[in-house]
Parts: C-alpha cells; sequence; structure tokens
C-alpha cells in the first residue's frame, strides 16, 4: 500500500496537463440505483423497500444544516462476507478507464454520516463505523497498488487520520481553507509530499470569487504578504504559483483559474441542489498563450511530462 506515492510521483509530473486521466469516485451509491439490492448497497429498508437510513453529512463550513444527499447506505456487513467482491469489481473496472481514482468523502471508510429517512436536514443523524483497511487490504491483495487519491476533507476524527495513513493514499490540500491568521496545515509550506494540492475544489468559489467575495481584510493582508502578490504577476497567478511550488505530489488547477474566472464560474455550491455544474470554458480563451504559460509554471516546478 506504502507504493502509491511512487505511482502517484511519476503521474504527477503530468496531471496537470492533462495528459494523465482521472476521475472521482463517489463513496455513496447514486439514490436513483436501479439495482441497490443485487449490488448490496443498501441499509435494511422499511416495509415499502426504502432505506431506513440515508447518506448525508453533518453540519460544516458549507451548510449549517448539513447536507441531506439521500443516497442509499451501503451494507457492510454483506460487503463483508463477500470479500468486497463488489467493490474489487468496480473499482478493478474504473481503473481501466482511468489512470487515477479520487475517492470521494474517503472519511465515509472509517466513519459515515447516516440520517432516518424522512428528514429534511441533515442534523439528525448519527455517525456509523465503516470497513476501515479490511476493503483496502482486500482491495490491495486483488487489484495490487492502488493508485488512489483521499478526498479526506470535512469533520476529521483521529481515527480518520489514523486511516489515511496506515493506507499510504495521498490527502487532499486546499488553499482556499488556509488563510485563518494561524499556521494552517492547508497552507504550502506546511504541505507533506504525499498529498494533492488544489487552489479549490469543484465545491469553492473560484480563486477570483473567493479573494474579492469571502475574505475579510485581514485575510486578504494574510495572502498578500504570504504569496508576496505583486500587480505585475496578479493576484491569482501568484496564488497559482504557491499551489505549484508547494511540495505536495500533485497539483490540480481548476481551469477556471488559470482563466481568472469570477465568482458565476463556480461549479458547485455544497448543500443548494439546482445551478450547479453549469460552467463551460469559453473556447476562445484556451489560447496558445494560456497553454505556453501553463508550460512555463509547470516546467519551472518540475511538473510537466517529460
Amino acid at each position: 500500500m506504502k507504493k502509491t506515492v511512487s505511482r502517484l510521483g511519476s503521474a504527477a509530473l503530468c496531471v496537470t496537463l492533462s495528459l494523465a486521466l482521472g476521475c472521482g469516485c463517489a463513496v455513496m451509491p447514486p439514490a436513483s440505483s436501479e439495482k441497490p439490492a443485487s449490488s448490496a448497497v443498501s441499509v435494511p429498508t422499511d416495509a415499502e423497500g426504502k432505506p431506513r437510513r440515508v447518506a448525508g453529512c453533518p453540519p460544516d463550513y458549507f451548510a449549517a444544516d448539513g447536507q441531506l444527499w439521500g443516497n442509499p447506505l451501503y451494507d457492510w456487513d454483506y460487503h463483508r462476507r463477500t470479500g468486497y467482491a463488489w467493490w474489487i469489481l468496480r473499482i478493478r473496472h474504473a481503473l481501466s478507464i482511468y489512470d487515477i481514482l479520487r475517492i470521494d468523502h474517503f472519511r465515509g471508510f472509517d466513519t459515515y454520516w447516516a440520517i432516518p429517512a424522512g428528514e429534511t436536514t441533515a442534523r439528525n443523524g448519527r455517525w456509523e463505523q465503516g470497513p476501515r483497511m479490511e476493503l483496502f487490504r482486500a482491495l490491495h491483495n486483488a487489484l495490487g497498488s492502488l493508485p488512489i487519491v483521499a478526498e479526506d476533507l470535512g469533520e476529521m476524527f483521529d481515527s480518520v487520520r489514523e486511516l489515511l495513513a496506515e493506507s499510504g493514499f495521498p490527502g487532499m490540500k486546499v488553499l482556499q481553507f488556509a488563510f485563518t491568521g494561524e499556521d494552517s496545515v492547508d497552507l504550502p509550506h506546511n504541505y507533506p509530499r504525499n498529498c494533492v494540492a488544489y487552489p479549490g475544489t469543484h465545491d469553492n468559489n473560484t480563486l477570483t470569487g473567493w479573494f474579492a467575495e469571502e475574505l475579510t481584510a485581514a485575510q486578504r493582508k494574510q495572502v498578500v504578504d504570504y504569496f508576496a502578490l505583486t500587480k505585475q504577476e496578479g493576484t491569482v497567478r501568484g496564488m497559482l504559483r504557491g499551489v505549484l511550488a508547494s511540495t505536495a505530489a500533485l497539483a490540480i488547477i481548476p481551469m477556471a483559474d488559470w482563466l481568472e474566472e469570477p465568482a458565476a464560474a463556480r461549479m458547485n455550491t455544497p448543500g443548494q441542489a439546482q445551478g450547479n455544474w453549469q460552467w463551460r470554458a469559453d473556447a476562445k480563451k484556451l489560447t496558445p498563450a494560456l497553454a505556453a504559460e501553463i508550460r512555463v509554471l509547470t516546467e519551472r516546478y518540475f511538473r510537466a511530462a517529460k
């Protein structure tokens, strides 16, 4: 399992230039899954065949009421009895298509938020135990070294950190979470080698929107001082430089941030059901000059494909 870093290290050189293909792998199946029973993904159901508990996450930075996703939950006892065969098939297929898998809500393999069906918010859920390393050992034994990135954001218990460390998977560092006035683990000088660095994820504002709309004056000053930003370089370009210059094995920059798009280009707002995933890059902005700039920055920090 510890070989994950070296496998990602080679991929890390080219992902920023889109030469390696990655995908996100959701922890929970969609609520509209057609065969929850045969796929053994749902918890015990009521008399109408509906799940008694559904997935979500507790109140956090993004949503005061938490997030009520409504997805069915896995029957982990069943998966344990079958040697995690369904998971092995799922991950094997995904790796036949993609170079790297990012597992969304990795913490759910340690403990996950189960919400009674019928609730209108996620506030009244409770933490339940996931399969932890037993699942990943089964996957490793069947598939070998796993090129997996763990989305380790959200409320983190010590047990989740221990699971991440034992798995050897790289976690995620998000620049937009860093500027608290303290020595945050999300500041680039604190990044471990075994992580993936993002200015922001699909759940965050664009860097332009974040800097203009979400920071206090003190936080903006911290950003400017931390990156030694100048008008000549530009605010967003300076922050991107900081992410790329970090020691993270992998750096992923959203196209909206390369284009310095405003908040209107935000991809997703957690807890908001409508209006997401609408932004599309304007082909006219994808110029040779931009490609050359990306090449210069990635080569400078030894992230370009050789």
